[in-house]
């Protein structure tokens, strides 16, 4: 393979690189099939080559005069020990799965990775020093579309851009956005695998930018070890990076309802009357979220106080026990900053919690909100230290926790951590203050489900719960237009709950419109959370009677769609998959959907095309090859594989329905705590061309922490086949063992019916139905026992 001219080096050192690899004498060390693993030597260093699975490899390099660096801030997996094969002769040498395979060339020393016999990626010419660190680099072929990297706004496809590994944020951001809070050491690509760079000090990913098919993945230090993941889909190739670096767990149902939150509740009196506001105007809310001011009166000065303020908020207890009753829940935010000026500045100080300066004194530094030290989460001191404030919110009864500025948003390059230095442990601050929270609700509230909303962490964070945010966007539409590319990115890098500021958080923009629109995109994402600066609110009930009336609408819609939502999310906790879906995840071999942002897939079977500028009267939507779609209002068919313009409306973006697809709805509720999973309705999206069809709703009681595992749950299956005029739907139930199954009451549509059927029968007997010509659709209501297997027939 023609090996091709090296970046960041000029081309003398090209050379020499080529030259070094011709040098590099090659030996196998050792090959172990018991554990799936190649070790060979060369001359200035060791390679251990490992398989996880018949999908995963993992490949790393230890330079002669140095140690094997183990731990891992991302990996979990455990190997499953795969069968493996190998081979040696002068050539080459051979390390292979059924899968994937790693193929050495002996000279010039390279190494080639395969997937079923096909070449997908290859080292360059393997780790080397470089200015200020050290250096991998990767041949790519000339038409990869190359993603990942973390969260940032450059389109879908990265290729191009040298990509700083440095979580900052970027406050007021729009369309661009080449370094924000969440950054993350993985590239993926569009010939479907993913290289995870298992390494977290701070450095680089460039994604060709000279344009040379390069791909090079720089660093201060740290380890060198990175993992190619491979699978025959994209669901597959996720599922498997997200068993290497774990999976989300499932929050807690109330997270998918609606949030109240601003910067910020001044006081208790605001923030009461502000949800009295949600419950006069009947619109849903589940939680409310208390910025910096429930420690203190100013933004200045009182950062690290992390106790309630009484002259603001008289009595914390009792206000968060009556929103519960309400069924609202109470989040707190907190920082990992302690001010000189705040009230418990002497006692982290004294105690030891905050990072060092070089001679063991705790580093002050200034930043916007003042003079500072920072909480050192290494230390087993601050880890101690933070969970105690932790534990005591918990117990005031405080249901989430909002870690916020946790890239850290300033960390000097000299504070020294119990374990490292600032840039070896900036990267990965975020995703251990995430840890240190989740680790403790495990230990003292082993039950509960936490919530943890956070803007920075790294690879493997989605398995502390962590929630992250697009961070400070700017409240324009080009704040708007850079969201659905964020969030599909990052759910496929296994952060599926990537999500923004509804309505944009900076500036003091009035735009109803900008306002609804950005609302509306919301029912079909994460986290329904609207957010921004005072000046302009961020709550419906706060603004004009008929953006209020539009956002309600929304709202509501996103009640109602509870039981998909939830089914999906368990769909994430189970097998990684992003809620949010690119259309690529229809058709990989279709180049140009990688770039499509415009439209994408809410679930498996809503299409969803957000209007993300000013006044659009029609919006072109593409609609994907090998499958038939539904208007969700409407009922509208459209054929797939074609693009078509459709005409907008005030009060519902434009959003499409698969056929095939089984909708559970919920009754209308005004929290997730009246959600009643035994009384739904079932909608059915019936056409010809889906000749048969499974789907499944996820039920468990909403808060009890790993509630599958522990056998609380109930799996409905729904499934469809069609055939000679007769469409039959069967029922059946997975129940876990420790959850009692109760009767459900499900009024069930059917739609694209376009004659009214002969007779419809359920369990053996007729029962009555309604068929509505105009929309054609028949609706009837049954009883489910959910004990037993039930069908029903609708004879056309």
């Amino acid at each position: 393979m023609k090996l091709l001219k090296i970046l960041f080096i000029s081309c003398v050192c090209w050379q020499f690189s080529v030259a070094q690899n011709y040098k590099r004498q090659v030996s196998v060390t050792a090959y172990d099939e018991t554990n799936a693993s190649l070790t060979v030597t060369v001359t200035d260093g060791t390679y251990h080559i490992k398989a996880y699975s018949d999908e995963i490899i993992e490949t790393t390099f230890i330079p002669k005069g140095e140690t094997t660096q183990n731990d891992s801030h991302a990996v979990v997996m455990k190997p499953t020990i795969p069968k493996t094969e190998f081979w040696e002769d002068k050539q080459q040498i051979v390390f292979k799965t059924e899968g994937i395979s790693a193929v050495i060339t002996v000279l010039p020393f390279q190494i080639n990775y395969e997937y079923q016999g096909k070449l997908i990626i290859s080292e360059k010419n393997g780790y080397q020093k470089v200015d200020g660190g050290e250096a991998i680099d990767f041949n790519v072929t000339k038409d990869e579309i190359l993603m990942g990297g973390g969260a940032r706004a450059l389109g879908m496809n990265r290729r191009g851009n040298r990509l700083k590994l440095y979580n900052r944020a970027h406050y007021g951001y729009e369309t661009r956005s080449e370094l924000m809070n969440f950054t993350l050491p993985i590239v993926m690509s569009s010939n479907v695998y993913i290289i995870h760079f298992d390494n977290a000090p701070i450095g680089y990913l460039d994604l060709d930018s000279k344009k040379d098919n390069t791909l090079t993945y720089e660093t201060i230090s740290g380890r060198k070890t990175y993992q190619v993941i491979t699978g025959n889909s994209w669901i597959d190739v996720i599922d498997n990076y997200t068993d290497l670096t774990g999976k989300q767990p499932l929050p807690p149902r109330w997270a998918f309802g609606n949030f109240s939150s601003r910067f910020g509740y001044h006081s208790q009196a605001e923030t009461e009357a502000t949800i009295k506001a949600f419950k006069d105007e009947k619109i849903p809310v589940d939680a409310v979220i208390l910025d910096l001011y429930w420690f203190g009166k100013d933004i200045k000065g009182t950062m690290g106080n992390l106790q309630v303020y009484k002259d603001s908020f008289p009595d914390a207890k009792q206000m968060i026990k009556d929103f519960n009753d309400q069924g609202v829940k109470t989040i707190f935010i907190t920082e990992p900053f302690v001010l000189t000026t705040s009230k418990r500045w002497y006692e982290a100080s004294n105690l030891g919690v905050l990072a060092k300066d070089s001679v063991g004194k705790p580093y002050k530094f200034d930043f916007y909100f003042g003079n500072t030290g920072l909480i050192d989460i290494y230390n087993p001191k601050g880890e101690k230290w933070f969970w105690g404030i932790y534990k005591e919110l918990a117990e005031l009864g405080v249901a989430g926790i909002w870690g916020d500025l946790g890239e850290p948003e300033v960390h000097p390059e000299k504070l020294l951590h119990h374990t490292g230095t600032a840039n070896e442990k900036h990267n990965s601050y975020g995703h251990d203050w995430a840890r240190l929270i989740y680790e403790g609700y495990a230990k003292d509230f082993p039950n509960v489900r936490p919530f943890i909303l956070m803007r920075a962490g790294y690879s493997g964070s989605q398995r502390y719960g962590l929630i992250p945010w697009s961070g400070d966007v700017n409240r324009t539409w080009g704040g708007l237009q850079s969201q659905p590319e964020i969030a599909l990115q990052m759910g496929m890098q296994g952060l599926g709950y990537m999500h923004s500021d509804l309505g944009g958080f900076a500036g003091a923009n009035l735009n109803d419109n900008l306002y609804t629109r950005w609302l509306q995109y919301g029912v079909f994402q994460p986290i329904y959370r609207p957010h921004a600066q005072e000046e302009v609110p961020s709550e419906p009930v706060f603004r004009s009677a008929r953006a209020k009336e539009l956002a309600k609408q929304a709202i509501e819609l996103r009640y109602q769609l509870l039981p998909y939502n939830y089914t999906i999310a368990f769909e994430n906790n189970q097998k990684g998959t992003p809620l949010m879906r690119p259309l690529f995840f229809e058709d990989d071999d279709n180049k140009a959907l990688y770039t499509n942002v415009s439209t994408y897939l809410w679930g498996n079977d809503f299409l969803v095309t957000p209007i993300v500028k000013d006044s659009v009267q029609t919006k072109e939507v593409y609609f994907p090859k090998d499958a038939v779609w539904f208007d969700f209002e409407t009922d509208e068919k459209v054929l797939g594989g074609q693009t078509k313009m459709v005409t907008t409306q005030e009060n519902l973006i434009p959003v499409y329905v698969r056929a095939g697809a089984f909708i559970p709805i919920a009754t209308r509720m005004q929290s997730t705590a009246d959600y009643n999973p035994n009384v739904f309705s079932l909608h059915y999206y019936h056409d010809k061309s889906s000749a048969k069809s499974e789907r499944e709703m996820y039920i468990d009681d909403g808060e009890t922490k790993n509630a599958f595992e522990k056998g609380m749950y109930e799996l409905l299956e729904f499934e469809s086949e069609f055939e000679k005029d007769q469409l039959e739907i069967e029922l059946e139930a997975e129940t876990g063992k420790n959850y009692a199954t109760s009767t459900k009451e499900i009024q069930v549509v059917i739609h694209n019916i376009n004659k009214k059927p002969r007779k419809i029968k359920f369990r053996g007997r007729r029962v009555k139905f309604d068929w509505n010509k105009n929309n054609q659709t028949v609706t009837f209501n049954i009883r489910w026992n959910t004990k037993k297997e039930r069908e029903i027939v609708i004879k056309l």
